[in-house]
């Protein structure tokens, strides 16, 4: 789908049923209400009280379920806020019914489903957008700045770890609802995708701490090696749960004539002419920056920060990686 300056059919105002009602879900309810070029309907999700005090806060009606919601020919656009495991589903029968459709990533959790539901998308010639935050976000923003200072860029590293005591009996730490970490946090490959481009082989490994219950993990650990055609060469990791004692985020590149390192929300650039501190503005915000350009897309045609293609091709990579962590070997991407 040519997201870039595509003309829909469009009611005024756009209306709007939402699936899921976390924080997500929220940020995107609030944006919606305060903007006359959308209308929120409806919502619904899998805790009936948490939807039917959704419902109450910003005064619209709830559904039992999502096939439900999706079913009410008067919606327009369905918004997936829901487990990462119920995206694929969800976005195939929005399309089908000619919703088009905003979902948090990832798309699916593998490459074939992904690629299945873009090219339903643009079968429909609907909107199929995944949001990726991480590229309106400071860190990214201050990287594409910075990053011709650096000559040759050669390595990578980008590390997350998140400290849960005790993990929660949540979906985020259940192996069939979350997927497979990398698939599940696409921001460790897809950062690395949008700077460098075309990844040629990928190597990954995965290890879980069981928790007691069926299917729930009270901890994981996901490496991925990535290289790139130009033999950069990308480390990253995406770790949580009870093994872990300290919460961490660093993201490093290397290059011919530069270091540029992020530590939390300080970077530091050096180079020959000395270093240089980067502060990062606050991560709030971004949800409804998203939300906004996504309005300002499908009435003013005005081009999206990010592409389906560019989610998809991070999924297929974190497949990949997926695949990789299965048979113990590096795999060449086609």
């Amino acid at each position: 789908m040519n997201s870039i300056r595509k003309i829909y059919s469009l009611s005024q105002p756009l209306r709007i049923g939402i699936i899921g009602t976390g924080y997500v879900a929220q940020k995107r309810a609030e944006t919606f209400l305060q903007d006359e070029r959308s209308q929120l309907c409806c919502v619904t999700g899998h805790t009936p009280d948490k939807v039917a005090t959704f419902g109450q806060t910003y005064g619209i009606s709830t559904c039992e379920s999502w096939e439900t919601l999706i079913s009410h020919q008067e919606i327009d656009l369905v918004v997936i806020c829901t487990i990462n495991q119920d995206h694929a589903v969800i976005a195939r029968t929005a399309l089908k019914t000619g919703k088009h459709v905003i979902l948090e990533y990832p798309l699916a959790l593998n490459f074939a489903e992904g690629s299945e539901l873009l090219s339903l998308a643009i079968q429909q010639e609907k909107l199929l957008h995944i949001e990726h935050i991480e590229l309106l976000g400071g860190m990214h923003q201050k990287t594409r700045q910075y990053l011709p200072q650096l000559g040759q860029v050669f390595y990578g590293r980008y590390t997350t770890i998140t400290s849960q005591k005790p993990a929660p009996r949540r979906w985020t730490y259940h192996r069939e609802m979350f997927g497979f970490p990398m698939i599940a946090a696409l921001p460790h490959i897809h950062r690395f995708t949008d700077l460098f481009g075309t990844v040629s082989s990928v190597s990954s490994n995965v290890r879980y701490w069981d928790a007691p219950e069926e299917g729930y993990f009270t901890a994981c650990l996901c490496d991925v090696q990535l290289e790139f055609n130009d033999q950069l060469k990308v480390d990253s990791i995406y770790s949580k749960g009870e093994v872990f004692w300290k919460s961490e985020r660093t993201f490093e590149l290397y290059g011919s004539s530069g270091t540029l390192k992020f530590v939390g929300n300080l970077g530091t650039l050096i180079t020959e002419e000395g270093t240089k501190t980067i502060e990062l503005s606050s991560r709030r915000g971004l949800f409804a920056q998203d939300t906004e350009q996504i309005l300002d897309h499908l009435f003013g045609k005005i081009p999206l920060y990010v592409s389906p293609q560019s989610s998809l091709y991070a999924l297929q990579v974190a497949d990949i990686a997926y695949q990789s962590s299965q048979l113990g070997s590096k795999l060449n991407v086609e």
